[in-house]
């Protein structure tokens, strides 16, 4: 499953190197060497000391217990009837079941069904009415109760229930759609991921517990009817010559988690993979021509896919299917993967640049998942990151392939590298494996740790290992534990066996505690430049009692001689080192984690830091190393460890920045400084910086796109020009008035990669008394991609008096459900006194907001987006005191970890304000 989606740190660990891996010299006689020396801090306390002595350990866990193994099944032999109209469903399941040892009931998982018979027919014997159906509705499970003992064997379990298509976006629900015509209707979808496939029939709802799955659904004759597998029978209902009863295929043995059908009204498109897979992407009516890019990468991606992994796809077709309401970015059930409309559908014409990279990321991250967590399962919930890491990693790999001109691994350090170290880096953090027991604590670990955390680890690894024994280990572990469950530790034994490196060692360290090390390099000159590498375990501001965080630390470090090639490598392992690098003249620098793919961050010494600018001004420095280099410092600054006049001083050597992804990780620390600063009198200096750097790439991008531009160039246009604007950069401004003017004058249509921004601009300038244009744009719009642009501008609105105007639509009918949290999100960031607006209609509708999204992930992300942004210790205890009031269990750790980051503000606030005024000031004063 793909979400459509902090900082730990403490003077804590001083480290030995050993060098483990040959050390790559080019001349083995010595002649010029530096010394580096290295000190690594943990992660946690330095950028959390702020906040240590007020944060909160996570309330007790609920009591949970996994479900009985005396009875589990082999085979479900499942038949739905869905009611269109009064959003009900009937229900028959026929279990083949093995019963293990002798019992007299079945502990099931049930959620929101009612179980109108039950009974139990052993193989060649009678069959056995339960007498008695015993709900625990908090545990979400049900018990069978039969008047005689079920003797060990097989049989079948018969049930007949009944069940409510909900509006929850989970479980069996219903999804609301409009005709090409405009009437609304309803398509009866799915979405079991993690535990709601007991919402739609009474199951073993637990990864661990495959069995196989024979399908049938009763729909009305007009609807295409879809499920994992092809259809293999089609014939009218005996009793409503309108239904149609359509039977699917056995599954593969399989999770009920994967399990999905839809019933709805759909065109599609058709392909087939090299390899000899049926490829269909099915689109809303009408919009046929829209699945086409997708279907392109999934008819690229399989065969890649087959290729890397050396493991053949076994289903024999796979479907793509855009839902209209759907919570995540995705779901990865087997054979019928399920997406927001935004995540499958481009159209040709309207849809921008950054749309088509999406699409091609979710689609690879999901056609992923149907080898690495569909074919191999993990066994329990704990081991979720197997799914989502690596799922998030190679994603990137196959648009790498798929898309070379992309420059997606860059793409990849600001999207989910440093997103990770960002989170990883709070107090209320959590490991890559976190014990997860009942059903309401799952959705907090679908977050930046499983997946960005999780597919940064894996690069850190893969580049550790080398692509050819990572590809050995991947293939014997998806052939050893093929349609079976595995633990991470069966992927480290595979990887350990391919490469002959100690995997689970090092892996441990990063996989089983939160937070990550800090490096901190410095140099020593001699005669003999000579580089000294040492880490410590220091335990500054470590809570006593408790053990230092430890790493395993794959360390690279390339020079000025050849920055992109890698001189040396070393695995840190022990408390201090010394490592001698030759042939470095003193007029080069030592850049430590070249490709930023070490899970860490770097603190260099003054002179190394001045020594590496050069390398930032002429370029020579990689792009990937220029983006870390900026982003390392920036978090250093807001963990009090440097100055962010510093920072601010690095980001003016970035004039000559040609790269879309340096600019884009720039654009996004300078917007939380901003945010930071819009509680100070002083937030216009800050937007004249903003205007300064931004304004020579603008002036050399311009409006219109040049001969030879790629994709990139479409992106970097984009995110300038938008970040002008929001910077009130005048003759940015006045452009985008024109344009927008010549746009709805039909004199010149806007480009789809402009429109976004020239509508924000029209937002910030020209909307000040009412909504009514944007409204009517929003309900004239025939693709999501384009109300989703609307309702990014409308949350953009800084007018006061319309803010709540836009509060009000965001809960209104014109907004998908999934797109309310962005709307008001987006009212939150785009002013102090929209952040204020925003918490207060959080507060006032809390109980519609958390009853419409019970408890999911969505209601994490409306939590974060609206409080992240205060800088007012006495915010963090409001949102405290509110959410103990009013509980939100699938939360609990984001409203930690959003106290904690209001604290920190508050505290990197006080600590720098008035330094970062007075360097704005000296920046604009003339000279004496």
């Amino acid at each position: 499953m793909l979400l459509v989606l902090g900082r730990r740190v403490s003077l804590s660990f001083v480290k030995r190197v050993i060098p483990q891996d040959p050390v790559l010299l080019s001349n083995p006689i010595l002649q010029d060497f530096r010394t580096i020396k290295f000190r690594v801090i943990h992660s946690g306390t330095v950028f959390a000391s702020a906040t240590r002595q007020n944060t909160d350990t996570m309330p007790e866990r609920r009591p949970f217990v996994r479900l009985p193994t005396d009875v589990y099944p082999v085979n479900y032999g499942l038949c739905l009837k869905p009611d269109l109209i009064d959003f009900t469903f009937e229900g028959k399941l026929e279990a083949i079941v093995k019963v293990n040892l002798a019992t007299n009931q079945i502990v099931m998982n049930c959620a929101d069904i009612d179980i109108i018979t039950a009974s139990f027919v052993p193989e060649g014997g009678e069959e056995i009415n339960a007498t008695g159906f015993n709900y625990q509705n908090e545990d979400e499970k049900v018990t069978l109760s039969f008047p005689s003992a079920l003797q060990k064997g097989s049989g079948t379990l018969k049930i007949d229930f009944v069940g409510e298509l909900n509006d929850k976006m989970k479980g069996f629900y219903r999804s609301k759609y409009a005709t090409p015509a405009g009437e609304i209707r309803y398509a009866a979808v799915t979405q079991f991921e993690a535990t709601d496939a007991r919402r739609a029939f009474p199951c073993w709802d637990e990864p661990a517990i495959k069995a196989t799955f024979d399908i049938s659904l009763i729909v009305p004759k007009d609807r295409v009817a879809l499920s994992n597998m092809n259809v293999i029978d089609r014939k009218p209902h005996p009793e409503d010559d309108s239904l149609l009863e359509v039977k699917f295929a056995t599954t593969p043995i399989m999770s009920t988690y994967l399990v999905a059908f839809v019933i709805g009204e759909y065109d599609f498109v058709e392909g087939q993979s090299s390899d000899g897979v049926t490829v269909r992407v099915y689109t809303p009516t009408g919009k046929a021509e829209q699945g086409k890019f997708a279907l392109e990468v999934a008819v690229k991606t399989l065969p890649f896919y087959n290729d890397y992994f050396n493991v053949p796809y076994p289903l024999p077709k796979i479907d793509l299917i855009a839902i209209a309401d759907f919570a995540a970015g995705a779901m990865e059930n087997w054979g019928l993967v399920t997406y927001r409309e935004t995540a499958l559908l481009i159209d040709p014409k309207n849809s921008c640049s950054s749309s088509r990279q999406w699409v091609a990321l979710v689609v690879g991250h999901e056609l992923a998942h149907q080898w690495f967590g569909n074919l191999v399962t993990m066994e329990w919930w704990t081991h979720l990151w197997l799914n989502e890491g690596f799922a998030s990693w190679i994603e990137y790999l196959c648009v790498d392939h798929c898309f070379p001109d992309y420059d997606i691994w860059t793409q990849f350090v600001s999207a989910d590298y440093t997103r990770a170290l960002d989170l990883d880096a709070l107090d209320n953090s959590h490991p890559i494996e976190v014990n997860v027991g009942h059903p309401s604590e799952v959705d907090e670990i679908f977050d930046a740790i499983s997946y960005s955390k999780g597919a940064s680890v894996i690069r850190m690894l893969h580049n550790y290992i080398g692509d050819k024994d990572f590809r050995k280990g991947m293939h014997s572990y998806l052939l050893k534990f093929q349609h079976k469950n595995a633990a991470t530790e069966d992927l480290w034994d595979c990887l350990e066996q391919a490469s002959g490196k100690p995997i689970a060692l090092v892996m441990s360290s990063w996989t089983k505690q939160m937070g990550f090390p800090i490096i901190v390099v410095d140099q020593e000159q001699t005669k003999f430049l000579l580089c000294s590498i040492s880490l410590g375990l220091a335990c500054v501001n470590h809570p006593p009692g408790e053990d230092c965080p430890n790493w395993m630390v794959p360390i690279s470090i390339c020079t000025g001689e050849d920055p992109g090639c890698t001189k040396l490598k070393v695995l840190l392992d022990s408390p201090e080192t010394t490592i001698t690098i030759n042939n470095i003249s003193p007029d080069q620098w030592v850049k430590i984690n070249p490709g930023t793919v070490g899970f860490y961050r770097i603190q260099y010494s003054s002179a190394m830091l001045e020594g590496l600018l050069p390398g930032i001004r002429d370029l020579t420095l990689l792009p990937v190393d220029r983006l870390g280099l900026q982003n390392d410092l920036f978090s250093l600054s807001r963990a009090g460890m440097i100055s962010t006049v510093e920072v601010l001083k690095l980001m003016e050597a970035f004039v000559n920045e040609p790269n879309y992804t340096v600019w884009s990780d720039l654009s996004c620390n300078l917007g939380v400084l901003s945010s930071l600063l819009s509680h100070t009198d002083f937030h216009e200096e800050i937007q004249e910086f903003i205007r300064d750097l931004f304004t020579p790439i603008g002036l050399k991008l311009g409006w219109e796109c040049k001969q030879g531009e790629g994709h990139l160039d479409a992106l970097l246009r984009g995110l300038v020009l938008g970040k002008l604007g929001k910077a009130g950069h005048k003759p940015t401004l006045e452009e985008a008035r024109r344009r927008f003017k010549d746009h709805v004058e039909g004199k010149q249509i806007l480009s789809a990669d402009l429109r976004s921004i020239i509508c924000m601009y029209f937002s910030l300038t020209l909307l000040r008394s009412n909504l009514s244009h944007p409204l009517q744009l929003h309900k004239q719009a025939d693709m999501q991609e384009e109300k989703n642009r609307i309702e990014r501008v409308l949350g953009a609105i800084s007018a006061p008096d319309l803010i709540q105007k836009v509060l009000t639509f965001a809960l209104s009918e014109d907004v998908r459900p999934q797109d309310t949290v962005s709307v008001i999100g987006g009212v939150a960031g785009s002013s102090k006194h929209g952040r204020k607006a925003a918490w207060k209609f959080v507060k006032d509708n809390w109980e519609e907001l958390h009853n419409r999204y019970q408890g999911g992930f969505l209601i994490s992300r409306l939590i974060k987006l609206s409080v992240d942004g205060f800088a007012i210790d006495k915010m963090a205890a409001e949102v405290k005191s509110f959410f103990e009031s009013h509980q939100a269990p699938a939360a609990e750790r984001t409203v930690q970890q959003c106290c904690e980051n209001i604290l920190l503000n508050a505290a990197w606030l006080k600590r720098d304000a008035d330094d970062i005024h007075q360097y704005l000031l000296k920046r604009k004063a003339p000279p004496v």
